[in-house]
């Protein structure tokens, strides 16, 4: 794992669980190591897992702490958003794509919908950032949170994205010194759970 990765990965974290001195301390060390346009996208993305107030929060702060005004153009590609999402979610997703796009339609359509064009094809497809460093800055997201089957879903979509099983597993093993201990627990067993459905298809 390069140095770019662990710093969006503990900026990723510090946004999800940890205070605004966490926070500013990660944001701080990512200026001499990460390119400026990875860094806020590993915020902007953060909206869809915890929402617009911390996303905003931690773009406030890396204009505070960097000096640097926003980078890019409002996006314009509406008409490639369904196309992109669809693309990105079943490379994720591999053989579960179908079976996920089910489940959710059947919670809501709407949110099956946004999922795929609003999550993957606005957001997660946007350049600026490779989808495997993307996947890894999504379980430190929802590594503190109460979100097991999504954290299982993005420890495999790292894997499925292209990321080395070595990879993950030093991410996961950089943020379990920062999480509680139920949820530290819960890391440990999805990534083992992860792990061990990967070796048993490697033998079939």
């Amino acid at each position: 794992m390069d140095d770019v990765t662990r710093a969006l990965i503990d900026i990723s974290a510090a946004l999800a669980g940890g205070s605004a001195g966490r926070l500013d301390s990660a944001l701080r060390a990512a200026i001499d190591v990460a390119p400026p346009e990875s860094v806020e996208e590993a915020l902007l993305q953060s909206y869809l897992f915890l929402g617009y107030p911390a996303a905003l929060r931690g773009l406030a702060a890396w204009r505070r702490i960097s000096g640097l005004p926003a980078l890019g153009k409002p996006a314009k590609d509406f008409k490639e958003w369904e196309r992109r999402g669809t693309e990105i979610c079943s490379h994720v997703y591999g053989g579960q794509y179908e079976k996920l796009r089910a489940n959710i339609a059947a919670l809501h359509p709407d949110m099956e919908r946004w999922m795929v064009i609003e999550g993957y094809g606005k957001v997660l497809g946007r350049p600026g950032l490779d989808l495997v460093t993307r996947e890894l800055c999504i379980v430190a997201v929802l590594a503190p949170q109460e979100a097991g089957p999504q954290l299982y879903s993005h420890l495999r979509g790292a894997l499925n994205a292209g990321a080395d099983e070595n990879e993950v597993d030093e991410a996961v093993r950089r943020l379990l010194g920062s999480l509680p201990p139920e949820r530290a627990r819960m890391l440990s067993e999805q990534w083992n759970a992860v792990r061990a459905r990967r070796a048993a298809l490697q033998k079939d």
